[in-house]
């Protein structure tokens, strides 16, 4: 599994927590862009989780068998306290797993 995106980043610190929490860690990832692995090799599900990179991506990447786009709220974007932006990502981490453990069952890839 690969994870990239659209535009680089930071990994949000928030993100590194509530992933801690949910048992991994992320303190040596970084943020990867899609060109690092367009062309240079076989994935078979590209799945995209922000509207953003929806908007931008084009339809179809050299490499990559199905393209598909299960949107989340972007939680850097959750204005409001600390806390209030954690609730926000443990959220999103949560639809994610929910929408990630569906797809398996309904695919019989689990």
């Amino acid at each position: 599994m690969f994870s990239a995106g659209y535009e680089l980043k930071e990994i949000d610190p928030r993100a590194q927590k509530v992933m801690a929490e949910a048992g991994l860690d992320l303190s040596e990832q970084r943020s990867k862009s899609l060109k690092e692995f367009m062309g240079k090799m076989t994935v078979d599900y590209l799945i995209i989780v922000c509207e953003k990179t929806e908007e931008n991506c084009p339809i179809t990447f050299p490499g990559f068998r199905y393209r598909m786009y299960w949107p989340f709220e972007d939680p850097v974007a959750f204005v409001g306290s600390e806390e209030a932006k954690l609730a926000k990502f443990r959220e999103v981490r949560d639809q994610i797993a929910a929408r990630i453990k569906l797809w398996l069952r309904e695919s019989e890839l689990d």
